[in-house]
């Protein structure tokens, strides 16, 4: 960073510290106001679980931690050497023809 600075560019305002806890902040606050719009509003749930407090907010969150731990497991089957792409077909990568 002191090396930007001392040569006079500017740093992009999407990568400032300041500028990220400021991002970090007003998305929390509109989560928690998202979420606590739920106590106002009526739900008209279809199944039964949907019309439960902050529904939306723990299923989702839910479902992303399922896919992320499932993209960790599959990942393991479908991991390849760096040097698979390489040309040499001694070692199982493809052959180039």
């Amino acid at each position: 960073m002191s090396d930007e600075k001392s040569t006079g560019e500017e740093i992009h305002w999407l990568v400032r510290p300041e500028t990220i806890r400021k991002l970090w902040r007003w998305g929390l606050s509109l989560l928690a106001v998202l979420v606590l719009a739920d106590l106002v509003i009526t739900p008209h749930p279809y199944f039964g679980i949907d019309g439960s407090f902050g529904f939306y907010a723990w299923y989702g969150f839910a479902t992303c931690a399922v896919m992320v731990i499932g993209a960790k497991g599959l990942s393991i089957f479908l991991k390849r050497n760096d040097t698979y792409y390489d040309g040499n077909t001694s070692e199982g990568g493809p052959d180039n023809a």
